[in-house]
């Protein structure tokens, strides 16, 4: 069972930064992919952006191309998730995933993800 550690949600305001964290714990094995998704109440899952562990290949969503910015530490079993220039629309539960297989190449997918961590609360506002 994979647990995660996530943390560096909070409330600010439009055009403010903020960067999430998210930690593997556990010695699981053959991790190959980190993300998050990011999820409103009654709504589906909305891919934010990945992170290919061993090699650092990243994927964005349209949405947040340009001010997200994903980053791995593999020795801490981390991904950071940087985000700036926020908007109101933003705001979500912002929830990390990690994956077991690699592709050779990052989807949106919620499907390439396999472990769902509890997710953390981001509020912008205007």
């Amino acid at each position: 069972q994979v647990q995660f550690v996530e943390s560096g949600g909070g409330l600010v305001q439009a055009g403010d930064s903020l960067t999430l964290s998210c930690t593997i714990q556990a010695q699981t094995p053959n991790i190959y992919v980190m993300g998050w998704f990011r999820q409103a109440p009654g709504k589906d899952r909305e891919f934010v952006a990945g992170i290919n562990l061993p090699a650092g290949i990243q994927l964005y969503a349209d949405s947040v191309k340009g001010r997200f910015t994903i980053s791995r530490d593999r020795a801490k079993r981390t991904a950071y998730l940087e985000m700036s220039s926020l908007k109101p629309e933003d705001t979500d539960t912002y929830v990390c995933a990690a994956g077991r297989y690699w592709r050779g190449f990052l989807t949106t997918k919620l499907s390439d993800y396999h472990y769902w961590g509890q997710g953390t609360e981001v509020t912008v506002s205007a």
